[in-house]
């Protein structure tokens, strides 16, 4: 068996200790001789580090290196050019004055490798001069990689003031590029998200967005029917160990193979194309048990935030479908929750929509690793639960379900929202319908949120093999020291909308020839443990 890459970002180290290596070398080809000014936008720990140290080494004119792979049989001419590169994850950015100095001294480092001598004191007097040098050492015109393009802004988006000044830095910065042109042979840029054009790209006219391009939606990641090809051997020898199997009684697949492919696989920019990320595959390999991996590297607290801020979008994120220049870019002081969530990882397209001229992006939580990791971590953060309450949930959730006694339910439910600390409520509706969203999925229910019906949307529907249950929520705004009366009165109205609803829309329609027998449930929050149910 071959060995695993894992944390290695280096194209050499990989192919001269005969690591596992998926063949990119195409897409390299095609960059170098279709273009000279990229853009590439992936999640974090997807392989883009990788991918610009194999276009630097195709620059460094060792051709041997990339024998047995595709560009070493094309007509690349594997001509040497000085290679600057850039990873702005390694700078210091907490203040624009900082993030400056940062530039000035990464460039001096790169400058000291090269044997060259820059002593201006501004990044991009700095930057202009370092070009200037490589160009007249080498006598050839320089490439130009810079990874993480976005970070000094992306650590700061809770912080709109540094954000900004940030973002001004890194515009003028690259900004400098335009007039180096004529020295330039190459200029690819990496980063997370995608922000507008003229927000930090204005004067690189030329620059070419290859993120959501079909051609290129293998460029990073795994393809999905190469998993059996370069990871073949791993998977019959993890097969092969009986302590091993007992991860066969908790699947619903027929494989081993199917199952890596539910927790990893998913990801998509064509809505075609499907790709396993990475990090979680290898280190699934790795440390010989499936989980989050990819998730558990960074808490996107800033996402986190937002959703506490719009609950609503939580629920929504199944099938939610976006309009091509929503997705696609975003400014520090227009963010949306879903475009960020879609380019940093946690959505992926599963269907392209185009028509009348336009082009929209149906999207979808990629795999099992990112669902499980979210749902707990939104739990979290909105409930401050510990992850022992769900256990003891699970069982008396689903013990509930199976026997359609839906009132057992609501004592798991009450003693649930009873114990979440009052400076962490949100008195909104949509803050305790995904917190029972949250709760139901982490546990690993069938639930929808915002089913459509004919007749309206549905706040959530669970399936089971013979039973369909339909909730709706009601909330209303109350005292915690309200008096009893006042409880049964608010509880009896909000609990007789949401009857009202379910029946006057005839939700429970769209399942009477299913064969499952329907259960139809209103619940009434006037907050934290006041919670009531009726069920008809």
């Amino acid at each position: 068996m071959k060995k695993l890459t894992i944390g290695i970002q280096t194209f050499r180290k990989i192919v001269e200790e005969n690591q596992v290596y998926i063949d990119k070398t195409k897409y390299v080809y095609d960059i170098i001789n279709n273009g000279s000014t990229y853009f590439l936008s992936r999640p974090r720990r997807f392989g883009k580090s990788l991918l610009l140290d194999t276009i630097a080494e195709a620059f460094s004119g060792d051709k041997e290196l990339f024998k047995g792979l595709w560009i070493y049989d094309s007509d690349y001419s594997f001509e040497k050019h000085p290679v600057l590169r850039l990873d702005l994850s390694n700078i210091g950015n907490e203040t624009p004055e900082i993030l400056k100095n940062e530039l000035v001294v990464e460039l001096r480092i790169c400058a000291e490798r090269e044997d060259v001598e820059i002593d201006q004191s501004s990044p991009n007097a700095a930057f202009k001069t370092m070009l200037h040098r490589l160009f007249n050492k080498y006598g050839q015109k320089v490439v130009v990689l810079i990874d993480e393009y976005d970070k000094p802004i992306l650590d700061h988006l809770t912080d709109l003031d540094i954000a900004d000044a940030n973002r001004a830095v890194i515009r003028g910065f690259y900004g400098i590029l335009k007039s180096m042109d004529p020295y330039l042979k190459l200029t690819f840029f990496t980063g997370v998200s995608k922000f507008t054009k003229t927000s930090i790209f204005s004067e690189l006219n030329n620059l070419l967005d290859i993120t959501m391009q079909e051609k290129y939606a293998n460029i990073c990641g795994i393809p999905v029917e190469e998993l059996g090809v370069h990871f073949g051997e791993h998977i019959e020898y993890l097969s092969s160990l009986k302590w091993f199997k007992r991860y066969r009684e908790y699947n619903h697949y027929n494989s081993l193979h199917d199952e890596i492919l539910a927790w990893y696989d998913g990801y998509s920019w064509d809505g075609v194309t499907r790709v396993l990320n990475p990090f979680g595959l290898l280190l699934f390999f790795a440390n010989e048990k499936f989980s989050s991996f990819w998730y558990s590297t960074g808490s996107p607290k800033f996402l986190i935030d937002m959703i506490k801020d719009n609950p609503e979008v939580y629920t929504n994120l199944k099938d939610f479908k976006m309009g091509e220049w929503e997705l696609d870019t975003f400014d520090v002081h227009g963010i949306q929750v879903a475009p960020l969530l879609f380019q940093t990882g946690y959505l992926t397209v599963t269907e392209v929509v185009s028509g009348m001229g336009s082009t929209s992006y149906v999207l979808d939580i990629p795999n099992r690793d990112v669902r499980e990791a979210l749902n707990l971590h939104i739990l979290a953060i909105l409930s401050e639960k510990e992850n022992a309450f769900a256990g003891t949930a699970y069982r008396n959730i689903l013990e509930a379900l199976q026997s359609g006694d839906l009132k057992r339910i609501l004592d798991v439910m009450r003693g649930f929202f009873s114990s979440i600390p009052y400076n962490l409520h949100v008195n909104r509706e949509a803050y305790y319908h995904s917190l029972f969203f949250a709760l139901m999925s982490l546990l690993g229910f069938d639930i929808e949120a915002e089913v459509q019906t004919s007749m309206g949307r549905i706040d959530a529907v669970l399936e089971m093999k013979d039973k369909v249950y339909i909730f709706e929520f009601k909330y209303e705004g109350c005292d915690p020291d309200a008096d009893e009366e006042t409880k049964r009165k608010l509880f009896d109205k909000a609990l007789k909308e949401g009857r009202e609803q379910i029946v006057a829309r005839g939700y429970a329609d769209k399942y009477a020839g299913s064969g499952k027998t329907v259960y139809r449930a209103a619940f009434a929050f006037l907050g934290r443990s006041d919670i009531e149910m009726e069920v008809f």
